[in-house]
């Protein structure tokens, strides 16, 4: 992508010299936190899973933090991807006739605290509604690329513009409805909506590729990552190299060819209308 020399966004906050310890985190949040990173990879709101994994007093110093200076590139290049979705949802929002208020973006190292609870970075990025912030380990990229051979620009684009996706859903109030018909009905139906909730985020994402295209920040090559990403990051795929069974009933995100589908479809339509994956019966 070409990305270096735009515009980076002030909503970063940097927490990376900040420590966070909470007692049931120390001893035994490592199950926990497994089932996290399965159930919500690239997701939205952990707040039921961050909640249970620890109780106890909250203790958190500050250190001081020198980054690498390839660390200090990646923060560069979140902040720019920050700003590009800033640019972006608010000429949609204006569309609308509304006003876009962005997410904070905090980075950190290792665990951090947020008002849905303590996450260790193995949880993934995540959005908490609650904060309306988005949450990043920059390590991630780091295991993108190692573990899920899921490596490159737009890949990395695409985790920070799906969860920015959440906040774009959030702040329209798609996230509370699809919250209160989950409350209404069985797991199984309970996890489809949210497969559909997730399959919109990635539709979202897309039109950030979309619009990045037309800012000439798309090369040849890109989109290729982000689709690659989708797919490593697919319900089934994650199932199976976990060594489990493939339980379509339990998924929560999708299958690896409804996240490419949905983030190719924003990226060929560049419309928030295209993403409505509430209005179609099959995904």
């Amino acid at each position: 992508m070409r990305w270096e020399g735009r515009r980076q966004s002030d909503n970063v906050e940097d927490r990376r010299g900040m420590r966070v310890s909470r007692g049931g985190l120390v001893g035994g949040g490592l199950g926990t936190l497994a089932i996290a990173l399965i159930v919500m990879f690239l997701g939205g709101d952990p707040t039921p899973i961050l909640q249970d994994a620890a109780n106890g007093p909250v203790t958190t110093t500050q250190e001081p933090y020198v980054p690498t200076p390839e660390e200090e590139k990646t923060r560069e290049f979140v902040a720019t991807m920050l700003a590009t979705t800033e640019d972006l949802w608010a000429t949609e929002f204006a569309a609308m006739g509304g006003r876009y208020q962005p997410p904070k973006l905090v980075i950190f190292r290792e665990r951090v605290e947020s008002t849905c609870g303590i996450a260790e970075s193995g949880v993934g990025p995540f959005y908490c509604p609650r904060d309306e912030g988005v949450f990043l380990d920059m390590s991630f990229f780091d295991e993108m690329a190692t573990k899920l051979q899921a490596g490159g620009d737009f890949a990395y684009a695409y985790v920070v513009a799906h969860e920015v996706g959440h906040h774009v859903q959030n702040r329209l109030g798609i996230s509370g409805q699809v919250q209160e018909r989950q409350q209404r009905v069985g797991e199984v139906e309970a996890n489809q909506l949210s497969v559909r909730i997730e399959l919109q985020a990635d539709c979202l994402a897309g039109i950030f590729g979309n619009y990045a295209d037309k800012q000439d920040m798309i090369e040849p090559g890109d989109f290729d990552e982000g689709l690659r990403a989708a797919s490593a990051i697919g319900d089934d795929r994650l199932q199976r190299n976990a060594g489990r069974q493939v339980i379509p009933d339990s998924f929560t995100h999708g299958t690896s060819e409804q996240r490419q589908r949905w983030l190719h479809r924003g990226i060929e339509t560049g419309s928030f209308e295209a993403c409505d994956t509430f209005a179609v019966a099959d995904l």
